[in-house]
């Protein structure tokens, strides 16, 4: 259980923030710091504006890192007019950034070539297609670096016995050299593409898409190219929800977690403001001290937010989200 639940992963990262962060953490205590980082895993919240070694270290940590992006920038998609929600490959890259400073432009990259499937990295693409694209590119990242392999030697008419399996999740990933897709009539043979696919699974310790949903995918087809498969495996609504990171298309835009808590924060703002302009100085002297809850981010992770919270005390600001 341990071992298939990287436990070990998270309690090296534990100590590790523990003894670097030990002057800060003494005045809250280290029953405290174990239980709060605890949370902040099971949360979610652990991977945010940490280095990408540890963001892709487990596969937790990958869904929790892509359902954090959704959460943080659905609104790219949901609001403004009608070429709002279309960015450049580039402009993705920055948002991930925001999140993972030294997130690898490779992997946006190859993500991006999942949806346009050529190398036109400036065309722009909606927050549904890249983001969907993206997951299948980041959570299945090793699996897919074996599916080209595969891909290159069936094209080359080798038969792939011997599957090729990533050995090193250390966060360098190789280039990948695009299989020729360019024709539509090219491709390989889909049950034979699956039979090695099938074998890859088994042997893998890697994440890979459930086998089932693969064969149906592939069973529909006589021939799949390379980025067809990664377009048919991110359009999937089957793995997506295998994957558990991300709501349905339909409901890509839907949060009410999230609005909820922004609704909150609208109405305390807008509550300052209501009687501002009319007031009197002596209301305004005569007004109760406002002894609201400090309402803590759930984007903050523990060392960051206790760093902050040290920072800032002593000060006037109620809430580190109020500026949204």
């Amino acid at each position: 259980f341990a071992a298939q639940r990287h436990v070990l992963t998270y309690m090296e990262d534990a100590v590790s923030q523990l003894l670097e962060n030990r002057e800060d953490i003494s005045q809250y205590g280290i029953a405290r710091f174990f239980t709060e980082y605890f949370n902040s895993v099971r949360q979610g919240t652990h991977i945010l504006f940490r280095e990408f070694s540890f963001v892709q270290a487990t596969p937790h940590n990958r869904a929790s890192f892509l359902r954090t992006f959704w959460r943080c920038f659905r609104t790219v998609g949901k609001n403004g007019g009608k070429y709002s929600n279309l960015l450049t490959a580039q402009e993705y890259h920055c948002l991930l950034q925001l999140l993972c400073p030294d997130f690898p432009m490779e992997l946006t990259q190859k993500a991006a070539r999942i949806v346009l499937m050529d190398d036109a990295m400036d065309c722009l693409m909606s927050f549904s297609d890249f983001l969907f694209a993206f997951q299948i590119q980041f959570y299945y990242s090793e699996f897919l670096e074996s599916v080209a392999a595969i891909y290159q030697d069936l094209l080359a008419g080798k038969n792939p016995n011997t599957v090729i399996v990533p050995t090193s999740s250390s966060g360098q990933h190789r280039q990948r050299q695009p299989p020729n897709d360019c024709n539509p009539l090219e491709g390989v043979e889909a049950s034979l593409f699956y039979q090695c696919l099938e074998s890859l699974c088994d042997r893998s310790k890697y994440s890979c898409p459930p086998s089932a949903l693969v064969k149906e995918m592939l069973s529909s087809v006589q021939r799949m190219t390379f980025y067809g498969f990664l377009m048919a495996l991110a359009k999937d609504q089957g793995i997506n929800r295998a994957l558990g990171a991300l709501p349905d298309k339909g409901d890509l835009f839907l949060d009410p977690a999230m609005d909820q808590e922004i609704e909150k924060l609208v109405a305390q703002v807008s509550g300052l403001s209501v009687s501002g302009p009319a007031s009197s100085s002596a209301d305004t002297a005569n007004m109760p001290a406002r002894n609201s809850p400090r309402i803590n981010s759930p984007w903050k992770p523990l060392h960051h937010r206790r760093k902050m919270d040290a920072e800032s005390e002593g000060s006037n600001e109620e809430t580190d989200s109020s500026e949204n």
